[in-house]
């Protein structure tokens, strides 16, 4: 149990990471205080129901797109959260698809490094 919970912690930190990178990097991307941790909780929400859907989909359908998976996840939690939040702007095309490279690469990146540093220390306390 306890696993699960930092896993969905360490989730949500990296998302968060993530959406900020985009909100600091692109110029058409902008989230207001309250958005911000609203879209974190909603975007990580969205990608943890729609990421396996979307994996098996694409195991059936086309089994070369199963490496992209994590940028249509990635895509499709962006464009629903926005749609979803009035405090929250992408921008033009070029916006979306740099968000949705940023937010991929912000989170994977965090999802790399946090544990490594953070939680590792947290575990090895218990």
């Amino acid at each position: 149990m306890l696993r699960l919970l930092i896993s969905a912690l360490l989730y949500t930190i990296a998302n968060a990471i993530g959406l900020f990178l985009a909100t600091v990097l692109l110029p058409g991307f902008s989230i207001d205080l309250w958005s911000f941790v609203v879209a974190t909780l909603l975007f990580t929400a969205i990608e943890v129901v729609t990421g396996p859907l979307i994996f098996k989909i694409s195991l059936k359908s086309a089994p070369a797109l199963s490496g992209g998976v994590a940028l249509v996840t990635t895509f499709i939690g962006l464009y629903i959260t926005s749609r979803m939040l009035d405090g929250m702007e992408i921008g033009g095309l070029s916006n979306w698809l740099a968000a949705t490279l940023l937010v991929w690469l912000g989170a994977l990146l965090a999802g790399l490094i946090l544990p490594l540093f953070i939680f590792k220390k947290i575990m090895q306390k218990r």
